[in-house]
């Protein structure tokens, strides 16, 4: 199973490298950060209605897609968090075809999740910071971003 998905990212990341611009770029990146989205969603080990719902309305506005393409790609990325030992195959394709301001833009999406339910627990905090580090986006505009979260969440 997971050689399977290491498998099928392997083939969207030849894809993408082959076609710039093409629409499987796009579905590449559009389920790497749902990945991302979801296992934060998940890092403190409870995955709450309130959490589904935050996830699916950025989902939706994020990538600018319809409900049910939404609930399919949230759905879909659920699976591969299931079945995920490792964040650098997402977060490498993610660095490689994303400018500096798009990475930022996931982080803030992280960091409005790991908020979604009012508090930030340990294990999302240190799992929003990990993958910040591998997009490689810098400290300070991440604290940034962090405190932004804080203050939306009330």
């Amino acid at each position: 199973m997971i050689r399977k998905l290491l498998d099928q990212v392997a083939d969207v990341i030849s894809a993408t490298q082959s076609r710039e611009d093409g629409p499987a770029r796009e579905d590449a990146i559009r389920m790497a950060t749902a990945v991302l989205m979801v296992d934060v969603a998940r890092a403190d080990h409870v995955f709450e209605e309130s959490e589904f719902e935050s996830v699916l309305k950025l989902i939706e506005s994020h990538f600018n897609l319809a409900p049910d393409a939404a609930i399919e790609l949230l759905n879909e990325a659920n699976e591969q968090v299931d079945d995920l030992t490792s964040l650098h195959e997402f977060t490498q394709l993610l660095h490689t075809h994303l400018d500096e301001a798009e990475k930022s833009r996931i982080v803030a999406l992280l960091w409005r999740i790991a908020y979604a339910d009012g508090r930030l627990d340990k294990f999302e905090d240190s799992l929003v910071n990990k993958i910040s580090d591998l997009l490689h986006v810098s400290r300070g505009r991440v604290m940034r971003l962090k405190h932004d979260a804080e203050l939306s969440a009330g």
